[in-house]
């Protein structure tokens, strides 16, 4: 009975988001303000039942109700309790359950932080919301419905939660990706609403630029989890495999960096704003496609959760309709909303501009490779692979150049730049990092690459203008270094530290392809080889039970430059549930370079097949995607607490007028204050 119950209140969060994406935006248009009022309850109530459903579906796979066909399809007796709890979103309709729970929770956030919006643009936002929920709550429910019975003969024992997804990576993985795909949904409503109102300026763009980035923060930390996951537990011992899935995260990604840049501009000048609403619609509309990819059964990959054709088809309807209806309104408003530019080529605006177009065209080239083998598939034309050396042809220039301009726009001002006024400082800058680019050339390569220079310039060049922008920035705060660097506020932390944090994943990036090494090698107990600088020693094979499968245990020993022993153990599973084989590699990580140990195939008379990498500066490529999400972490801390400040300055300001206006005396700073309000 208790599996009808969250179907049921799934059923009643659907009613609720019908009512949620009709009646508040209607009460908008015939200036009903009890309408309106209704949207912060109704999005309060689908949160709610939502989340009852979700529980409720937890509940059966904990207590292992295999009466219901998910829970037996996904989950087993064996299954330890962590993946039990992760396997509800380990498979297609409990994924989906969950992308419909967070959906409700952002549309709830708003409902609860709507800020200075006025009561029918937070009417309209809401309901935007809204319908969308309606959308993927009805797949849900026609499709893919995840309390569905196995009845009258329940199974006594589950086919068990994929093993690829029992590991603590895809435990976290999932709900933070979500977090991000599905938090553009709010940047895609307020984009809506706008085009209904016919309104965009600085204060719609300051208002956006908060939700954009945790949505941005949490998809960068979606991503880089996910890299770290496929790099030590598919055993192949690489980080980014263009895969389709992988590529269906990255082009969000890349088109909401792209966002960033545009709200920038419009939060502070008022302008560019039919592209950032463009932007806005592009970032959700991707964040759907990507969906579709995973969930239609058009990719066969180890991240696809479906391949139901009717689910596809549902789906692809969707985005259609989402996207089709998005555009129309898009070009049937935006001139209404289009601002003239007000500044120089060579202010800060036109670099962030520029940076804009380079995400988007690096998103396109992504779009492009991404969906051109299905569409000559899907045509009967033939099955062609597009791999990495197109991506890497077309998106390593272009990252390359983005670093040029983003280290030029940290240093210019807004509207008027003065870039002439700093040319001897940039040139001494170029010059140390031309000199720091092809000293490193120099010294990790045997012979010079024009390459390696020509990024480590650009990493170097990165760093420089935003320790040096932070420098100059902290002078025009106090005399002291350090404490005019302590009155910065975090936003402007933030934003160079992100930007540091790229030219950190461009080294990894750049070292992990030129500088690792490895070999495939068949071992015998006793066998010894030798790979930079480290001595490898196999000592055999054992057997060890683990809790719901068997180990092929194997032990190598390990002798390091510094004479340093150490011990690793990569593992061959035998789940015995499913009898699949999951190849479980041993790694001793390092800041400069990661050893990595898998153990492949067992050959006979106590050989086996064995994969041994060096893997140079590979952790800086999740270290600099942390300092990335961290930065954005702190720009939105500075942002709340700015706008809380601003919120509790207003009462006082506000008796200050009225102080005035009786002819009360008032104070030179207090006016002040009053006249800004």
């Amino acid at each position: 009975m208790i599996p009808e119950l969250g179907h049921i209140a799934l059923i009643l969060s659907f009613c609720l988001a019908l009512v949620l994406g009709v009646v508040p935006l209607l009460g908008s248009y015939r200036a009903r303000p009890d309408w309106q009022a209704l949207a912060r309850p109704l999005a309060v109530g689908q949160f709610v039942f939502v989340l009852l459903a979700f529980l409720v579906l937890m509940q059966a796979f904990v207590a292992g109700d295999f009466s219901v066909a998910y829970v037996a399809n996904n989950s087993g007796t064996q299954l330890p309790l962590i993946y039990r709890i992760s396997a509800v979103w380990g498979a297609h309709e409990g994924s989906l359950l969950l992308w419909v729970l967070i959906l409700s929770g952002w549309t709830l956030a708003v409902a609860v932080f709507p800020g200075p919006l006025p009561a029918h643009t937070l009417a309209r936002v809401l309901a935007v919301m809204g319908l969308v929920s309606v959308g993927f709550q009805l797949f849900v429910l026609l499709t893919s419905n995840p309390f569905s019975r196995v009845l009258p003969w329940p199974p006594a024992e589950g086919a068990e939660l994929n093993p690829l997804l029992q590991d603590i990576g895809l435990v976290i993985h999932p709900p933070i990706l979500y977090m991000g795909y599905v938090g553009f949904s709010v940047v895609f409503a307020l984009a809506i609403a706008a085009l209904l109102e016919g309104k965009v300026d600085a204060s719609w763009a300051r208002w956006s630029r908060p939700w954009t980035l945790v949505a941005w923060v949490f998809l960068t930390l979606g991503i880089a989890l996910g890299s770290w996951w496929a790099y030590y537990e598919l055993g192949w011992g690489g980080w980014w495999f263009w895969d389709p899935v992988e590529n269906a995260s990255f082009m969000p990604w890349l088109l909401a960096t792209a966002l960033l840049h545009s709200l920038a501009v419009t939060a502070r000048q008022g302008v560019l704003s039919s592209w950032t609403l463009l932007l806005a619609i592009g970032t959700f509309s991707l964040s759907l496609l990507g969906t579709f990819l995973v969930r239609s059964g058009v990719l066969t990959s180890v991240h696809a959760f479906a391949s139901d054709p009717a689910r596809g088809l549902f789906i692809l309807l969707f985005l259609v309709v989402v996207v089709g209806s998005s555009l129309l309104l898009f070009a049937l408003r935006a001139p209404a909303v289009a601002v003239r530019w007000r500044f120089t080529l060579l202010s800060r605006e036109m670099f962030l501009i520029a940076n804009t177009a380079v995400f988007s065209v690096a998103c396109a080239t992504v779009l492009l490779g991404t969906l051109y083998p299905l569409m000559i598939d899907a045509l009967g034309l033939g099955k062609i692979s597009v791999g990495p050396p197109f991506f890497n042809t077309f998106l390593v220039p272009l990252t390359l150049l983005a670093a040029f301009m983003l280290g030029l726009g940290v240093v210019t001002s807004w509207q008027q730049g003065r870039l002439q006024q700093q040319v001897r400082p940039l040139c001494g800058t170029a010059l140390v990092s031309c000199a720091a680019g092809a000293l490193v050339a120099f010294v990790s390569n045997e012979a010079f690459e024009v390459r390696v220079a020509l990024v480590m310039t650009l990493v170097v060049w990165v760093v420089l203008m935003s320790l040096g922008a932070l420098v100059s920035q902290s002078r025009r705060e106090a005399d002291r270094l350090l404490v005019g660097l302590g009155r910065l506020p975090g936003r402007v932390w933030g934003m160079h530290l992100a930007h540091i944090g790229l030219a950190v994943v461009m080294v990894g990036i750049l070292m992990v392809s030129l500088h690792s090494s490895g070999k495939d090698v068949r071992m015998k107990p006793g066998d010894q080889l030798q790979l930079e600088g480290y001595s490898f020693r196999f000592e055999g094979v054992r057997r060890r039970p683990g809790p719901n499968y068997i180990a092929n245990y194997g032990s190598l020993r390990i002798v390091g430059p510094q004479g340093v022993p150490m011990l690793m153990h990569p593992e061959k599973r035998l789940y015995t549930a499913s009898r699949s084989v999951l190849t479980e590699a041993a790694i001793v990580p390092g800041l400069f370079r990661d050893i990595y140990v898998a153990l492949g195939e067992d050959l006979g008379e106590g050989a086996w097949a064995v994969r041994i990498q060096i893997k140079a500066f590979v952790r800086w490529i999740w270290g600099g995607a942390l300092l990335m999400a961290l930065g954005g972490a702190l720009c939105v801390a500075s942002r709340c607490r700015q706008r809380r400040g601003q919120t509790s300055a207003a009462p006082s300001a506000d008796a200050a007028a009225a102080s005035l206006a009786a002819g009360q005396s008032a104070d030179a700073p207090l006016a002040a204050q009053v006249a800004r309000s």
